[in-house]
C-alpha cells in the first residue's frame, strides 16, 4: 500500500523504549492510503520492527499492530467462492517464482534461537486456504543428488488466505533458523546448518523463492458451524496455522464468515521472549474476551503443580475438564509443532480420561471418526 500523504501530515504512533517498559508517542495529523487504510491508527514498533521510515515508502499492518472491532476489509473476495481446496497447484518439478517481501525477527534477545517473519509475494498465483502448507526449494545444488535441486521444504503458511496484506497476493511463514553446535565445543557449526530455513531467514526483499503447493487438508479450519470452538494447541512455530485462524475470525471483515464462537488457544514455548505474535493474539482477548481464549506456557520461567517445567500439556491437564467437555460438545481439536509434543500431550489426555472412567482410545476414535480431531507435526 502505497502512501498517498507525506509523513509530516500522518497520523503515526510511535513506542520509544528498548524493553518496552516505557513507551512515548509522536503524534501527527492523519493517515491516508491510496487503497484502503490498515486501520485507525498505524503502529510501528521501532524495535522489534526496525522499520526506517526514510527507507520505506509502503506501509503495510505491522505484526504488532493492535486488532481493532473495526475490522480490516479484504480482497478480492472472490477467493471465497471456490469450493474446492486448492491442492498442488505448483509442484516441485515446475515450481512457481515468488519474491520475497521482508523477513522480520520475531523473538527477542533472551529467546533460544532465531524465529522469523516471512512475508512472500506470490502475486495472487498461488492461493492457498488458512491451515494449509507451502513448499520451499531453497537454492543450490543437492549433496546428496549431484545436480539435482534440494528437496522441498514444507511451511505451515501464517497467514489467512488473503496474506499480511490483504489484497491475497502475499503468504507469510514463521521460520525458525535451524542451527547446529557441537555439544562438545559449544560452537556453531554452520555446515550442519539448515539450509531451507537459514536461506528464507538471510532472504532480502526482492529474492526470488521457490515455491510449490499448496498442501494438506487436515489443518483446514472447518467454517461450516460459525458458532463452533476451536482448541489450538501449538509449540513455538506450530502457532502458524492458528495466527491465520485468529486473524480470520477476529481480523478481517469477510463478509461469508461471521465467527461467533470460541477460539482458545495454547501456546506453548521456552520463555517470555520466544513468544510469537503476543501482542496480536493479546489484542483479541482484549477485544474479543467472550470469542477468545490465550493461555500460554513458558517452560524455562514457570514450574507445573509438580515442580517442574511448565510445558504446553500441563496447560491442558490445567484445564483438562473444561476441554474434555468442550469435545464432548463438538468442539475442534487442532495440533501443530514438533513431533516430540505429541507423546507427553497424547500421556496427558490418556490419564485424565483413565481418571474420568473413560477409554481414550475409544474417545480418540471417536473425535476422529466426527473428524474433530486434526494433527499437523513435524
Amino acid at each position: 500500500m502505497a502512501l498517498s500523504t507525506p509523513l509530516s501530515q500522518m497520523s503515526v504512533a510511535l513506542p520509544i523504549g528498548i524493553d518496552g517498559s516505557s513507551r512515548s508517542m509522536i503524534k501527527v495529523q492523519s493517515v491516508s492510503f491510496t487503497e484502503k487504510s490498515c486501520g485507525p491508527l498505524l503502529r510501528l514498533d521501532t524495535v522489534s520492527r526496525k522499520l526506517s521510515l526514510k527507507k520505506r515508502s509502503t506501509v503495510c499492518m505491522s505484526l504488532q499492530q493492535q486488532a481493532s472491532r473495526s475490522k480490516v476489509s479484504v480482497t478480492p473476495l472472490e477467493l471465497e467462492d471456490p469450493k474446492e481446496t486448492p491442492i498442488n497447484l505448483y509442484r516441485p518439478k515446475e515450481p512457481y517464482t515468488a519474491k520475497i517481501v521482508s523477513v522480520e525477527r520475531i523473538v527477542g534477545s533472551q529467546a533460544p534461537g532465531e524465529t522469523c517473519h516471512i512475508v512472500i509475494d506470490h502475486d495472487g498465483k498461488v492461493p492457498y486456504w488458512e491451515g494449509q502448507s507451502y513448499g520451499v526449494i531453497p537454492p543450490g545444488e543437492n549433496p546428496k543428488k549431484p545436480g539435482a535441486p534440494h528437496n522441498v521444504r514444507l511451511y505451515s503458511i501464517a497467514s489467512t488466505r488473503y496474506g499480511d496484506s490483504f489484497d491475497g497476493k502475499t503468504a507469510s511463514l514463521c521460520v525458525r533458523r535451524a542451527q547446529y553446535y557441537d555439544p562438545e565445543t559449544g560452537k556453531e557449526d554452520p555446515s550442519k546448518a539448515g539450509v531451507c530455513s537459514n536461506f528464507l531467514c538471510n532472504a532480502k526483499p526482492g529474492d526470488k523463492v521457490q515455491i510449490t503447493g499448496p498442501s494438506g487438508k487436515v489443518m483446514l479450519l472447518p467454517e461450516e458451524d460459525p458458532k463452533a470452538t476451536h482448541i489450538m494447541i501449538a509449540t513455538g512455530t506450530g502457532v502458524a496455522p492458528f495466527r491465520g485462524y485468529l486473524r480470520r475470525m477476529f481480523m478481517e471483515d469477510v463478509p461469508t464468515f461471521k465467527f461467533d464462537g470460541l477460539a482458545w488457544l495454547f501456546l506453548g514455548v521456552a520463555n517470555s521472549d520466544s513468544l510469537l505474535y503476543d501482542e496480536e493474539f493479546s489484542s483479541y482477548l482484549k477485544d474479543y474476551p467472550e470469542n477468545f481464549r490465550y493461555d500460554k506456557a513458558l517452560s524455562r520461567e514457570e514450574k507445573n503443580k509438580k515442580g517442574g517445567k511448565m510445558y504446553v500439556q500441563d496447560k491442558i491437564e490445567e484445564y483438562s475438564d473444561e476441554i474434555f467437555k468442550l469435545l464432548d460438545d463438538g468442539a475442534h481439536i487442532y495440533f501443530c509443532g514438533l513431533k516430540g509434543m505429541m507423546p507427553g500431550i497424547q500421556d496427558t489426555l490418556k490419564r485424565v480420561a483413565e481418571e474420568r472412567g473413560e477409554s481414550w482410545e475409544q474417545k480418540l476414535s471417536q473425535l476422529r471418526k466426527n473428524k474433530q480431531w486434526h494433527v499437523e507435526v513435524y
